[in-house]
């Protein structure tokens, strides 16, 4: 797997990081998952537009909608797809999938590995792709056959590297857990010291130690003689900022994939469920959100023609899949918005995945909005 996605290369920790190495780091594996499945998991639709704005709707009879929303392949659902094409794009920068085609017409959606895919770039601005087959044969496919997501790019070609970008903050996540592998490989430090005074010929060691070893468990009292004295070793400074290293780390990761260090499973003692609860609205806002647009306006791009666009179709995300979990605040958020007239709530019970009820489909008006309105008419003359 080290040759899939390519790596950072050596540290000055002295760790090697590759994606194999990288993957096996915790809090690496716990930021690529916390963004894949962040995108994977709400609604992919294709949506349409009237030509006045008022009204949109998903677009059933668009032939990509149902490839994008459940079915993109013979073997993979919409969420396996964008699960890895995201996967491939926060690790490596780009996610590839090959656009199986009929004529005009997508029939299917191929993720293809980043090891397997070279960008190139023509003086004129024109992209190819050169991809490896598995038996090992190349071949160039033209930028129409492609869907590219990129990540964060410089170039405006092909994404970034976070690997890369991050692989010292990684090596030395890597290089401190083996550090603290190695120590309990070779045995744990001993809780403490039994002295005694004067030297110990074999015979009166090994008494001494399978006396210990027989009478004395775990969490027991010493009864000691002869001068004994039992001198414990607690932990030292070395041991606690080794300790805050391992911690470190999380946070200069959770740094370069911008993901916030709670969604990685690192929780700060202070925190109170309140400030819980707005770093995970942060983490929507500010992590998944741009990958939100990155994906839309990818599709949008690539996958969606000129003609559908001038028609009004473009792809959606819905973020309310975020709540579904979560019921009470599906239910706030659907009640707020029902009641202040921005949606009716036959579309709440959609949201729901509920069947309408008649006399649901007008929007409800505020009571302040009717005192207001009722004032104004008193002013007129």
């Amino acid at each position: 797997m080290a040759s899939v996605f390519g790596g950072g290369g050596s540290t000055k920790s002295g760790a090697t990081v590759t994606t194999e190495t990288a993957l096996q780091v915790s809090v690496v594996m716990a930021c690529v998952r916390v963004i894949a499945e962040g995108v994977a998991q709400v609604p992919f639709r294709v949506m349409r537009e009237s030509p006045d704005g008022k009204t949109r709707v998903p677009a059933k009879d668009h032939p990509l909608y149902d490839i994008l929303h459940r079915k993109p392949n013979r073997w993979q659902s919409s969420f396996g797809l964008r699960e890895t094409m995201v996967l491939h794009a926060a690790l490596a920068g780009n996610g590839y999938a090959f656009k199986s085609m009929a004529g005009n017409k997508i029939l299917e959606l191929i993720v293809l590995t980043p090891d397997r895919v070279k960008d190139r770039v023509a003086d004129d601005g024109e992209m190819t792709y050169e991809v490896m087959g598995r038996n090992g044969a190349t071949r160039v496919i033209p930028a129409n056959l492609m869907w590219h997501l990129r990540g964060p790019s410089w170039d405006g070609f092909s994404g970034m590297k976070i690997i890369t970008m991050a692989r010292e903050a990684i090596g030395l996540a890597m290089a401190t857990e083996e550090t603290q592998a190695n120590l309990h490989a070779k045995g744990v430090k001993t809780s403490g010291v039994y002295s005694v005074e004067g030297a110990l010929n074999k015979t009166q060691y090994d008494d001494l130690k399978n006396w210990i070893s027989k009478e004395f468990s775990a969490g027991a009292p010493m009864i000691l003689d002869r001068s004994a004295k039992w001198l414990p070793i607690s932990m030292t400074g070395v041991d606690a900022q080794h300790l805050e290293t391992r911690k470190h780390q999380v946070e200069e990761i959770c740094r370069m994939f911008r993901v916030m260090p709670i969604m990685a499973g690192q929780s700060d003692k202070a925190s109170t469920y309140a400030s819980a609860e707005q770093m995970f609205i942060a983490h929507l806002v500010h992590t998944l959100t741009p990958w939100y647009e990155r994906v839309e306006q990818s599709a949008d791009c690539q996958l969606l023609t000129d003609k559908d666009r001038a028609e009004g179709c473009y792809t959606f995300l819905d973020p309310v899949g975020m709540l579904r979990g979560a019921l009470k605040d599906t239910a706030e958020y659907l009640y707020k918005l029902a009641s202040i007239g921005m949606m009716t709530r036959n579309e709440g019970r959609e949201k729901l995945d509920l069947n309408p009820i008649d006399g649901l489909d007008e929007p409800l008006t505020p009571m302040n909005s009717i005192t207001s309105a009722s004032n104004e008419t008193e002013k007129v003359p």
